[in-house]
């Protein structure tokens, strides 16, 4: 594609320019420049090079493959299942559903694989909820059509509770707490998400479980479900999540994949006969041995 820069144009980054002419995002466009498909006036271009007018840029887009989530024989830890729902006790490390980046060997894949179909988006089938690829423990996966509307109805009305167990840098100053603050895209890590005032509200309460000299384990309870939620809050209040490598630090003591974390237990209504529902997942070995650590047990 060709295209005059105009004088409204001027002094945009190539890549973001790029990405609005084409409709890819800002990391394809980026990905172009590197690749040597976009040029300025004949000449290849880095993607931070600042455009002035009058300048003919050139451009093409590598497009990305159709994702589709097809079934992979993949173990799995089924909690519980009847002809509604499972309960899954995904481990940490594994991405929920497929995505750029992650287009197979995710628990879609192997619930897929598992039940041979699964109701709503061709992506997401059967998902109430999502966790984390690093955090560990329970989630629930819908099997029927009226049981995904159910389901989904009780998660945004807030009858589905959900609890974590999580390991933080310091101890909190009080014991319980809650924490709000609009959860969004970082405006300067687009990879991440932070407190920004046009985000969505969140809300994360949280309990001391136990304190160690430097870090405590709390419990978390979620009135929404935002993004990497508790992470973001945590590392706000400053007590990021032991281990987590966007928010906080990897700590080379720690085996886990990622941040300290766990979806330990899980109630709600069944979708069909309304009968209550609870279940709980201890934390992984790995989760437990970096508590061992923090505490000065081993």
């Amino acid at each position: 594609m060709l295209h005059v820069v105009t004088a409204e144009q001027a002094g945009e980054r190539t890549d973001v320019l790029v990405a609005a002419l084409s409709g890819a995002s800002r990391s394809a466009a980026a990905q172009s420049a590197k690749d040597g498909d976009v040029f300025v006036n004949g000449l290849p271009a880095k993607p931070s090079l600042q455009l002035e007018a009058g300048d003919v840029l050139e451009f093409s887009i590598a497009q990305r493959a159709a994702l589709t989530a097809t079934p992979e024989r993949i173990a799995l830890e089924v909690v519980y299942e009847d002809d509604d729902l499972l309960v899954i006790n995904k481990p940490a490390g594994m991405v929920t559903h497929p995505a750029h980046g992650a287009t197979s060997g995710t628990l879609v894949n192997a619930v897929l694989a598992h039940t041979g179909t699964l109701p709503g988006d061709a992506l997401r089938p059967g998902l109430v909820h999502r966790l984390d690829r690093d955090t560990s423990g329970l989630l629930v996966v819908a099997k029927r059509e009226q049981s995904l509307r159910r389901l989904g109805a009780a998660m945004k009305n807030r009858r589905i509770e959900r609890e974590y167990l999580g390991i933080v840098c310091g101890v909190p100053q009080h014991e319980r707490g809650t924490i709000e603050g609009p959860i969004g895209r970082d405006p300067r890590n687009r990879l991440k998400f932070a407190i920004v005032s046009d985000g969505k509200p969140a809300v994360t309460h949280y309990e001391l479980r136990e304190r160690f000299s430097k870090h405590a384990e709390l419990t978390f309870r979620l009135e929404t479900g935002r993004t990497h939620q508790i992470r973001v809050h945590l590392a706000a209040a400053g007590h990021p999540i032991l281990n987590d490598p966007i928010y906080g630090k990897r700590d080379p003591r720690i085996e886990l994949p990622g941040q300290a974390l766990h979806a330990w237990r899980l109630s709600f209504r069944h979708p069909a006969t309304g009968a209550p529902l609870e279940f709980e997942a201890p934390p992984p070995p790995g989760y437990q041995q970096a508590r061992a650590i923090v505490s000065g047990a081993s």
